[in-house]
Parts: structure tokens; sequence; C-alpha cells
């Protein structure tokens, strides 16, 4: 019996040796670093605290023990020296390395504001308005006359980002001409500004990402299934009603009612919404694939990247018996119930010189 209990103790003490020296190769292992990493850019906001940084650190696959990352720090008495701001690390750079940086980079980096408005689109726009073109500037256009990024850098950065996760998942496989189209959130930003353009270029992509994915909660994707559309095809619905919308951001939740009244009536066999029809001639050799008036139903992806108040209406269409709309040189919409209805309102628009004529073209 003796023998038998000596045994059960040697080999739990066993186990836990093995474990102890497993668990510290991996902490030795994980604060060492090691080579050919790949660079990461991150910020650290002002505040933030030791734990928070590890976790950050942890989250962009820099280290791989936040509690590790701790323990380093306090045992060297680095915690109060860290300092905030953006940062560029390297996966294979070990505990000391990161220390390094985070005391000695990061506050004093310049940034520069950029507005990206709702309903941009990656791509500058053409509109005709009464005969006069007008250009809508698209997301690369800002950065660039920004000083963020150049243009190239930025659509090379488009193409290079992982579809990875809940939402970026959805927008793969997709038929589209950019597989980001819409998922880039319209905000005002303040980004760090780089000397390298392609390092800046994938720091702009990664935020501007991270700031969509936030704003799509739970509850957003739960009222997506209740309607049978995926977030893909809810935020395709938000880019058309978004471009449609212009100004008038109160009329956003009846505009998505008339578009889904479309597409369950089996008296319309498409959706017909003019911006779809021009999207593509920002694209060479266009094959129409976005137009509206062609193809039945949604387009391939979004045209823009819509506002929030155009995803919560993509999600929550207002109900009304309404398959037209209009508006005048003003910006007011006018809602018909039939065609002879929104005739005539055109009609007395232009009747009284209250009519405005605009579409996007190359």
């Amino acid at each position: 019996m003796k023998k038998k209990i000596l045994i059960i103790i040697l080999c739990v003490v066993a186990f836990i040796l093995v474990a102890v020296i497993g668990i510290s190769a991996f902490f030795i292992s994980d604060m060492n670093g090691g080579k050919n990493g790949k660079e990461v850019q991150i910020e650290i906001k002002q505040g933030t605290y030791t734990a928070q940084i590890a976790e950050i650190l942890k989250d962009e696959g820099i280290i791989n023990s936040p509690l590790g990352f701790r323990v380093f720090a306090k045992l060297k008495k680095y915690e109060s020296k860290f300092k905030y701001g953006h940062y560029t690390f390297n996966t294979g750079d070990s505990y000391e390395e990161i220390a390094e940086k985070l005391i000695t980079q990061g506050a004093k980096a310049a940034t520069i504001k950029v507005t990206i408005p709702e309903g941009s689109g990656i791509n500058d726009f053409i509109k005709n308005v009464n005969g006069k073109q007008v250009t809508v500037a698209g997301i690369a256009s800002i950065l660039e006359k920004a000083g963020v990024c150049n243009k190239a850098d930025f659509i090379a950065a488009l193409e290079e980002a992982a579809l990875e996760g809940k939402l970026l998942s959805g927008a793969k496989g997709q038929n589209t001409y950019y597989a980001l189209e819409g998922y880039l959130f319209p905000e005002t930003y303040e980004f760090y500004k780089l000397e390298d353009s392609k390092s800046a270029a994938k720091a702009v992509v990664e935020k501007m990402l991270k700031e969509t994915e936030s704003r799509i909660t739970d509850d957003m994707y739960k009222k997506a299934e209740d309607l049978g559309y995926t977030m893909h095809e809810i935020l395709t619905m938000a880019s058309i009603i978004q471009m449609e919308a212009g100004i008038d951001t109160d009329s956003l939740p009846k505009i998505a009612g008339v578009f889904y009244n479309r597409l369950n009536s089996p008296n319309f066999t498409t959706l017909g919404s003019s911006p779809t029809i021009f999207y593509g001639d920002t694209f060479e050799q266009d094959d129409d694939r976005y137009d509206t008036y062609k193809v039945k139903g949604l387009p391939p992806g979004p045209l823009c990247s819509p506002g929030i108040k155009a995803i919560k209406a993509a999600l929550s269409p207002e109900g009304s018996d309404y398959f037209y709309f209009v508006t005048d040189k003003n910006g007011k919409f006018y809602f018909h119930k039939t065609y002879a209805e929104q005739t005539a309102t055109i009609n007395n628009l232009k009747n009284n010189g209250n009519w405005i004529y605009e579409y996007y073209n190359k």
C-alpha cells in the first residue's frame, strides 16, 4: 500500500515538474522573441494600463503571454514608463525590445485628421448634375490628398487585408470589384503620419475595419438573420439607400422600405436603383454586375461605405405601400404607391423649376 502511495506521489511530482518546466520554457521563449517575424502597427491610447497593453500585444500576435509580459514589466520596473502613441512592432521582438519601444517611442508621433463622409466609395465618382460634372472624391483620393498614403498603396493594403472574423469573412467569395467596399466605416479619424506610405495604408485599413467591426452589434446580426439576409447583404442594401438618400438621413428607413417592397413584390423583376447603374463605371471593362436594372435582387456587394443610420435603416425598414420616390432640387423626398403618381410629381417639379437631374458616370 505504502509503495503504491509513493508511486502516486512520485508521478504527481513528476507531472508538476514537467508542467513547470514546460511553462517556464514557454515564458522564456516568448520573452526572448524570435526571428523572421512580421511588422505590426498598433496604437496605444492615452491612459491605457500595462495589463491592457499586454492584451493588445497578445491580440496582435506580438506576444503569446500577457501575464508573462506583465510580470516582466513589473520586475524591470517599466510599467510607469510606457507611453501612449503609435508603434511598429515585430512579431519576433523580445520583451525587452517591446518595452524599449514603449518607453522611447510613440507619444510624439504626428497625426493627420481625416473625415471620410458617409456614402464615400473607394474610387472617385463623377456626378452629372443638370449637365455639370461634379467629382465626388473617393476614400483613396481623400487619404492621398490629406497626405496619409497614396492611392496605389491604399488599394494594395485593401487587397492584402485578411478576410477573417465574423464580419469580414462575409466578404469572401463575393463577385465584387473590391472585397472591402462598404466595410470601411465613414468617420473622422486621426491617423499617425508615417514616412512609409505602405505602412500607413496598412494601418489605415486596419483601423477603419476595426471601427466597422465595433459598430456591428450582436443585435444587428440577429436582426439581419430575422430579415433573412446576411450582414454582407445588409451592408449592400445600406450602401444603396445611403447613396439614394444624399443629405436627407431622416428618410433612410422609408427609402429602405421602398426597396424591400420591390424585392418582395412579384410586380418588380429588379430593384431598379439608379446609383447601381453607374457604380461599375468607375472600373474598366465593367460587365454591369451591379446594375439593378439588369440583375435580379441585390448587387454582389456594397457601392460605398454606409453610415450607421443607413445600416440601421436596412435592418429596420419603415413599413409602407410605397414603391417609388423622387427628390426635388432641395433634397426633399416624395414617395408614391404608383408610377403614375411618381410621373405626376416629376412633371409638377419640372413645371415649378424645382426639378434636379443628376446621375453618376465615368
